[in-house]
């Protein structure tokens, strides 16, 4: 519950003062699939696909989360609504400072990532399914988690004793099972630019300049 005596303060810079000066708009990319997926590793290649147009980006990755803001929580239903929750607000606030803003988590639960979408404004929130079934996820098993539930070693672990509820109409869906991993990358970035979040094909004059900035 929001204390009454607590009042939001409004800073002096717009979300139009950021685009014009960064070159480009804000969102979310909201990247949800199982574990070994590929949400993290196609996360990272988007962002750096991103800096390479120089749009100001960042990944936050669910194991990274964990580590730091969320050590506190398990692996509970509660506790992941509540994982999510929180990184649902950090997210809205990177977003608010103007950033494109990758975000890798299983986040299992329909209803906890249409909350995070509900903290956004119109078109600024894209859900995309890493879609891969599970066999292909056990199969990769790249931290070794998928060995350890089946032997009874992890709990509450998604896609085998915890559900995983899929995007029922996601902004858009990988087929990682089908599609490399620069496919991927390009879909990813092919989508914000039709959607207006970053310039087709070239950079921004904003971001031109701030290259020939650092070049001097």
């Amino acid at each position: 519950m929001t204390n009454k005596n607590l009042t939001w303060h409004t800073g002096n810079i717009t979300p139009a003062d950021r685009k014009k000066a960064f070159g480009h708009d804000s969102c979310v990319l909201w990247l949800t699939g199982m574990s070994g997926s590929g949400k993290s590793t196609i996360a990272a290649e988007v962002e750096r696909a991103l800096m390479e147009r120089a749009v100001h980006s960042y990944v936050l990755d669910g194991d990274n989360i964990r580590h730091g803001l969320n050590s506190d929580l398990g692996f509970s239903d509660d506790d992941r609504t509540e994982n999510i929750r929180r990184i649902g607000e950090v997210t809205k606030l990177f977003a608010d400072a103007g950033m494109v803003v990758i975000t890798a988590f299983i986040s299992p639960f329909r209803e906890d990532r249409d909350r995070v979408r509900s903290l956004m404004g119109p078109g600024k929130f894209f859900e995309i399914f890493a879609m891969c079934s599970l066999e292909l996820c056990e199969e990769r098993d790249p931290k070794g988690l998928y060995a350890k539930a089946r032997a009874g070693k992890i709990s509450d672990f998604t896609g085998i004793d915890s559900p995983y509820e899929e995007p029922l109409d996601p902004e858009l869906v990988l087929d990682t099972g089908e599609l490399s991993l620069e496919a991927c990358v390009n879909r990813v970035i092919a989508l914000l630019e039709e959607s207006g979040i970053i310039h087709a094909g070239k950079e921004s004059d904003a971001a031109t300049r701030r290259r020939g900035d650092t070049e001097l």
